[in-house]
Order: C-alpha cells, then structure tokens, then sequence
C-alpha cells in the first residue's frame, strides 16, 4: 500500500503533536511509583505526587506496579499470535453491528475509520461475559487472559484505594462501589501506515471509566495527550504501565480531578500493540459527586445516574471527545432541584 484509502483520511485531525520542542523540552507525565506509596516512609509524599497527577495531569505512569513479570510476557506473546493469525481466523470474533464487543475495525467521528484493528470484551462481572467470544479466543489467548485480569484487577482496587485516600473518601465506600465491578479490555493493533500525518490511530477522547490501564506492548509509542491546548507526546518507560483518570472518576470527584482527552498517532516503519483496562464501578452502583466533597460552596456539577443506565447510554450515543461528560453536567438552572434532593439523573 503507498496511499491512505479514502475511509481512513482525517483531514480534520491532520495536526501532529503541537507542543513546541524548540520552546521548551517535551513535559513528561508525572512518574508514581507502587513501591513508595506502600512504604511508610515514602508514602506521605508519593502521595502528594499521586494527587498532583491526577489533578494536575489526568495521566501518569506507574513504576513497580507489581504486576508479575511472567504475566505480562506470556499475555504479550498470546496478544502477538492472536493479531498475527489470518484474518478469517480473527473474523470468529467479529463484532455484531449491535454489539460493542468483538474484532474490527472501529468507525470513527462522520463513518471515518481509525487506523487500527480492536479486539473489545467485557471480562466482569463473570455473569455479564460473551460467551461466545470467550470460545472463538485462541487457546494461548484465552489461558493467558485470566491471570491477566487478576493481575490488573487486584492493582486497580489498589490504585483506587490510594486515589481514596488522598481525596478523603471512605475506603468502605470505595469498596462498595467497584467490588465485582464492570471490567473490560480493549487489544488494539496499529499496523504501519505509508502517510501517518492523515490518519488518527485513535480519534481523540476522554475514557468513559474511572481510571483505565494502558500496557504498551511492543515498546513502540503513539500516545499523545491534550494540555493547555496542546497535543503532547508521550515516552513509555521500560516496563511502566501508564494510568489516566476517566470520566466516572471526574464525577465522582465533582471536577476536582479531570478526564483528559488523548488519541494515537501511527507510525510509517512500525506497527504499535496495546492492552487497555478499564476500570469502572458494578452495574448497580450510582454514578455520581461523593456526598462527602460537596457543601453549599461546592455543590454538585454533575447528575446522579445508575453504572447500568450510563454504559447503556454511552454506547448508544457514540460521542467522541468529552462529549459524553458535557451530558452528565449539571446545568445552572437545573441546580435549584440537584440541591433539593432530587437526584434521579436522567
């Protein structure tokens, strides 16, 4: 292939990274490390790097996570022998037109393609499974995949628990909410692409999660991410796991902490392979400001809603951007009745 087909040109997100290197050195991500927040002589400031990032950033990448090395490795091969089978073979997996989970290609923004191919599945709770993509998974894939999840799993509550304690929200009422919660992956593949500059990897958004993990595969970067007005790219350290704040937990946290827009950028030499998780609270739970951040001067900006209702509504709208988070906002009129208690959402 020597041009782009038509489908995949984005002239509209044609701009590469805008921050200007020659102005200043490209800003790295804060880096938080597991080690530090779980020693008690260190933990008190890494702490304070972990709420700065998260308030500050929306994304960080996270150093000694403890995720078991024989894991990742044997997860990254399965990941690399799915995407290098022949394509029928991938087609088993085929997302339904009705459905967000499975194998393709994904639409972006006016029917235009991404530049890359997602395998998409809800992992938890058990009871919510597709089964049938379960049992279309190659073997190596399919064994890999729970030690995988337990792995990102127990790291998530974790995370969470610190995000918790530095915003003084109860552990319990943490625990309550993501216990058994909504959980899912997303493997995306990047092959090459002859004219990178008019095409996006991913359209540019915000995740509708709590918190999402990105393990970066094959070391090949593409992440860029949106502050003050400006695309910045981002370097993976060896081994890191990159982290970013969704929009579930900017709700939670009423603005405090924000979701930031990110997207991919592809490369005209090297394909890129990732494994996001998302994090995100169970079905049943209610979405909504932590009644213990809020006060007469800090009231509610955003509505109240059931996990259920709001997955439901994401994936029905398709929106793009932070679009799905300017839904959710409470409007100035409508905060006479928030404050007089009625919190029925939509």
């Amino acid at each position: 292939m020597i041009s782009v087909p038509k489908p995949y040109l984005r002239p509209e997100l044609q701009a590469r990274s805008t921050f200007d290197t020659t102005v200043a050195p490209v800003a790295s991500i804060p880096t938080i490390d597991v080690n530090m927040l779980v020693s008690m002589e260190s933990k008190g400031l890494e702490l304070e790097k972990l709420h700065h990032a998260c308030k500050e950033w929306g994304f960080f990448q996270l150093v000694n996570h403890g995720v078991s090395s024989s894991v990742m490795e044997t997860m990254k091969h399965a990941l690399e022998e799915f995407y290098e089978l022949p394509l029928e073979e991938k087609m088993k997996c085929k997302r339904k037109p009705d459905e967000a989970e499975g194998y393709g290609a994904v639409i972006g923004t006016g029917g235009k393609l991404d530049w890359g191919d997602r395998f998409y599945i809800q992992t938890n709770p058990l009871n919510r499974r597709n089964q049938r993509l379960f049992s279309e998974l190659p073997s190596s894939l399919r064994n890999n995949f729970e030690s995988y999840i337990l792995e990102m799993q127990k790291l998530a509550m974790k995370l969470l628990g610190f995000i918790a304690e530095v915003l003084n929200i109860g552990l319990q009422e943490i625990k309550e909410m993501f216990d058994d919660g909504m959980q899912s992956v997303r493997m995306t593949y990047y092959p090459p692409c002859p004219q990178p500059e008019l095409v996006v990897g991913f359209t540019p958004h915000s995740d509708a999660t709590a918190i999402t993990i990105l393990n970066q595969i094959n070391g090949v970067d593409g992440l860029e991410i949106k502050k003050d007005g400006a695309w910045i790219p981002i370097a993976f350290l060896p081994d890191a796991l990159v982290v970013n704040i969704g929009d579930i937990l900017e709700i939670m946290s009423n603005g405090f902490y924000k979701s930031i827009e990110h997207k991919v950028t592809v490369n005209s030499q090297k394909e890129r392979k990732t494994i996001a998780f998302f994090v995100n609270p169970k079905f049943e739970a209610e979405i909504g400001p932590v009644t213990c951040l809020l006060s007469p001067t800090n009231p509610p900006k955003y509505r109240r809603i059931v996990m259920e209702q709001y997955v439901n509504q994401y994936f029905t709208k398709k929106l793009y951007g932070k679009s799905y988070l300017e839904l959710m906002k409470i409007k100035p009129e409508d905060q006479t009745t928030v404050l007089d208690g009625n919190h029925s959402g939509y």
